[in-house]
């Protein structure tokens, strides 16, 4: 069984997230694909994020018609720190005998050594990793640094789509629309939940 571990903070989840995702899957041979929302991310102590309850629900109502995608609470429910290494290894726990394949940016992969324990995640997981257009990523340097990095990688080809949870975000305070951007369902928690309107969420 191989089993995709997809983290990020989701605040909002959009269709760049599911684009991933699914090419993850479908590139991958994922027989499943955990979304796996953040609880309090160590590298975005800088600015506050949305209620875990209500990412939670967002994600729930993004993935609920794709097949192979399951909402993971491992890391919510749990107390912090919340170092990616320590979800892994949970994961690994809950799933033993899976292969697990770790979701990520080039971005992420490039920025992977300043991580807290990052070779914990090298060892115990595949990388699947988004090529996005600019991304620079050096493997012989990652590899000096993450020792059996390289064999690790498993390439994405699917382009990704143009959109940020940030823009989102910002177009929601400035009162624009963002059909097109979140599925529907997340659009309407947004909307009935008064998210992302004057709550200093940049």
């Amino acid at each position: 069984m191989r089993v995709g571990i997809f983290g990020g903070t989701f605040d909002p989840p959009h269709y760049g997230h599911l684009a991933l995702a699914v090419a993850a899957r479908d590139e991958l041979g994922l027989d499943m694909v955990l979304w796996v929302p953040a609880a309090d991310p160590p590298h975005k102590q800088d600015r506050p994020i949305s209620l875990a309850v209500d990412r939670l629900a967002m994600v729930q109502a993004a993935i609920a018609d794709q097949p192979g995608f399951e909402l993971s609470r491992i890391d919510v429910d749990r107390p912090g720190p919340h170092w990616t290494a320590d979800t892994v290894a949970l994961l690994a726990e809950h799933y033993p005998g899976a292969e697990l394949v770790f979701v990520m940016g080039g971005d992420s992969l490039r920025d992977l050594p300043t991580w807290g324990r990052p070779q914990e995640i090298v060892d115990c997981c595949l990388l699947g990793v988004l090529r996005r257009p600019g991304d620079a990523v050096d493997l012989p340097a990652l590899e000096a640094v993450l020792p059996g990095l390289t064999a690790k990688v498993r390439f994405i080809d699917e382009p990704p789509i143009a959109t940020s949870a940030h823009d989102i975000r910002e177009r929601i305070r400035a009162g624009l629309p963002i059909w097109g951007l979140v599925p529907p369902p997340v659009a309407e928690i947004i909307a009935r939940r008064g998210l992302y309107r004057d709550t200093g969420l940049a």
